[in-house]
């Protein structure tokens, strides 16, 4: 296995509840109250839309796309979403700090560092905005690949919250049989001081309509026994997905920065972004300097 590269799942789709749009020629990420499956084909008018959009949309009340049914690809939870606060290079979108508010990895002009992570409100480095949660959720949707996944990236903090308490849940009450529940992804809605009373959606994991708790637990053990039987090691499939989330300091894909940049970062009207050039210029050589020394 190549040193240095996060192996992720294989992705065949985004899911956002949002999308870019064009104003006076800056592009800047709109919010919407459903969801969009898109494809990884994008053209001068956005990103084309996936063919499991209009499946699932033909029968959503309205049209309005607000649950998904989905499977997780692995029984971890941590592995199915991966959740650090992360401090981006706003021009290349590449990660420069990642950490769990307790420790970070961060590019130095002497390569990474392991360092306290304090933690976004209360960082020197990251203040201002630029450290944010950043939450990758990876899901399978449809049965027409077995491992390949859509993923869904936010930095908020309802949705990686909302994910990560559910997923841990999920896990726990199944006996480690996360992989097998039918599960939805579900928009919900909500009012705070901070939005002046106007709704802000998050994204919310809950077992599929229909199904009781109980129900979804002993139909997972079933699929779980009938998988075994027919030769599948799912104990196999976490350890290696581990093993490459686990093979590179950051886990980002060169494909995806730019869509960081423009969904998380964007220009303000009539506001250039932040100039981190000298920053950035430091970083690079601790990037460079690391490579060489790993070979």
């Amino acid at each position: 296995m190549i040193k240095g590269l996060a192996i992720t799942p294989p992705v065949l789709g985004r899911i956002s509840i949002g999308r870019v749009v064009e104003k006076n020629g800056i592009r800047l990420p709109q919010k919407d109250d459903q969801f969009t499956i898109t494809s990884q084909i994008q053209e001068k008018d956005g990103w084309v839309l996936h063919p499991m959009d209009e499946e699932l949309r033909k029968d959503a009340p309205n049209s309005k796309l607000r649950i998904i049914p989905v499977r997780m690809l692995f029984n971890d939870a941590d592995l199915n979403l991966r959740a650090e606060y992360t401090m981006f290079d706003r021009k290349s979108g590449r990660p420069m700090c990642v950490g769990n508010g307790d420790t970070c990895k961060r590019l130095t002009q002497s390569g990474v560092q392991s360092l306290p992570c304090p933690g976004p409100t209360l960082c020197e480095f990251g203040k201002g905005g630029l450290c944010k949660p950043y939450g990758r959720l990876n899901v399978k949707v449809g049965d027409d690949d077995d491992l390949g996944t859509f993923i869904f990236r936010t930095t908020g903090y309802n949705s990686i919250r909302t994910l990560a308490a559910r997923l841990s849940y999920y896990q726990a009450v199944s006996g480690g049989l996360l992989a097998y529940m039918r599960l939805e992804l579900k928009l919900r809605g909500k009012s705070t001081t901070q939005s002046h009373r106007t709704p802000i959606y998050y994204v919310d994991l809950v077992v599929k309509e229909g199904l009781s708790l109980q129900e979804a637990v002993v139909e997972a053990r079933e699929k779980a026994r009938q998988l075994k039987d027919e030769g599948v090691d799912q104990a196999a499939l976490d350890a290696a997905a581990a093993k490459g989330f686990g093979n590179a300091l950051f886990e980002y894909d060169e494909d995806e920065m730019s869509q960081v940049v423009e969904e998380f970062y964007p220009a303000l009207a009539g506001e250039e972004l932040m100039d981190n050039s000298s920053v950035v210029s430091k970083l690079r050589k601790g990037i460079d300097s690391t490579r060489s020394a790993s070979g």
